[in-house]
């Protein structure tokens, strides 16, 4: 006796080598169900599952190869395998079959051994990928509730300060990132700014992101006034703590913005320089000279400054953007982010949004090559503060 019993669906108008095999295959232990055409077949197998098909190719209305070749086209019933039954003088049919995906072939008259043995063949293929499907899923399940988690480490709403606009555009490569930003309230007022970027991507960049993400807001809290210790905290923490972890560091830019004065003080460990979109075009502050955070320990940070005038965006961004792939493979790249650039926009949304627009239309329906995050800042205008508070006052 066989171990692996299935569900089994003989397709053939002829009533006798129907019950010959039904006969055999119930004595097997297997359940049989019969179809006598191939549209009654395509009925079934819509309706139930089965485990294998035994397809005759001769048949009036709709023959074996245009079951085979609908079974094929439909991804509910592609990969049920499908045994042809043929005569022996058929094998250029059998070969035409095998080519359309047929898994085997059993000829007429029919043998109990060899049918058993290929029945066996295709019982196992089966087994074997609906393990897989089930592995899939578990792991789609898996990744699914790692996104849900990791999005809770992503704040779910921006401060926005008094004259002030605060935006974001995040896009994941995966179901997890690698990348991550955040914007908070500090105890003196001022607004802290993050947007890092994890070298590599998957499960490990996610972990590694959460890390960290959680290391400057717990070192944020302890240092107080002196809020930039807390990159220095962090690398050394990371280096001390997960040298194993040599290849994975993190590119970030870690900002406190005084929404009084309108100065920026800012490290950047690594990450790409942000870029200032005044009335006269765009223009990319000073290559960083920090290493990436979790590289070296005991590194010295030195802080950079920024000035933001009535109307000015800073634009802080990931590889992700630059290094977007067209389907040629060839770089979004930092020119024609500048390009996109030059002109300056209504609001720090509507910048996003006509990055974001003119990346989609380089890359086209090629996949994301990389996560891809930005954060813009925005000093709002004198006339549009004049202009709220004349709403305010009207209402």
């Amino acid at each position: 006796m066989i171990t692996n019993i299935g569900t089994i669906l003989i397709v053939d108008d002829d009533l006798l080598n129907r019950i010959v095999l039904s006969t055999y295959l119930e004595e097997e232990g297997h359940i049989i169900e019969m179809a006598e055409d191939g549209q009654q077949a395509l009925k079934m197998l819509h309706a139930q599952p089965f485990d294998v098909v035994l397809l005759d190719l001769i048949m009036p209305e709709m023959d074996g190869y245009q079951v085979l070749e609908q079974m094929k086209a439909d991804n509910l019933l592609r990969h049920i395998p499908v045994i042809v039954i043929s005569a022996l003088d058929e094998m250029d049919s059998v070969i035409q079959c095998i080519e359309m995906g047929a898994m085997d072939y059993l000829p007429k008259p029919f043998n109990p051994v060899l049918l058993r043995a290929r029945l066996n063949a295709s019982l196992a293929a089966k087994r074997l990928r609906d393990h897989e499907q089930a592995y899939l899923q578990a792991i789609k399940r898996e990744m699914e509730l790692g996104r849900k988690i990791q999005t809770d480490f992503l704040p779910r709403e921006l401060p926005q300060p008094a004259g002030w606009e605060i935006a974001v555009s995040f896009r994941s490569a995966l179901e997890v990132s690698g990348d991550f930003y955040d914007a908070f309230i500090l105890p003196d007022g001022q607004v802290g700014l993050i947007i890092a970027d994890i070298c590599g991507k998957g499960v490990g960049a996610a972990l590694f992101m959460a890390l960290i993400r959680s290391l400057i807001r717990f070192f944020t809290e302890q240092v107080g006034a002196d809020v930039f210790k807390v990159i220095p905290l962090t690398n050394n923490y990371i280096v001390r703590h997960h040298q194993y972890q040599k290849r994975m560091f993190a590119t970030i830019i870690f900002g406190v913005l005084d929404t009084e004065t309108g100065i920026m003080t800012y490290i950047n460990a690594g990450h790409h320089p942000p870029i200032m979109i005044q009335s006269d075009g765009a223009k990319e502050s000073s290559v960083p000279v920090n290493p990436g955070l979790g590289m070296f320990p005991d590194s010295e940070f030195s802080t950079q400054q920024l000035h933001f005038g009535a109307g000015d965006i800073l634009l802080t961004y990931t590889d992700g953007i630059t290094e977007a792939f067209s389907p040629t493979r060839e770089f979004y790249s930092t020119e024609r982010l500048m390009a996109t650039l030059q002109q300056t926009a209504p609001t720090a949304a509507a910048m996003l949004q006509r990055i974001e627009a003119s990346v989609e239309a380089h890359i086209l329906d090629a996949p994301p090559s990389d996560d891809m995050t930005m954060l813009a800042i925005r000093r709002v205008s004198i006339e549009e503060v004049g202009q709220t508070a004349s709403l305010s006052c009207a209402n």
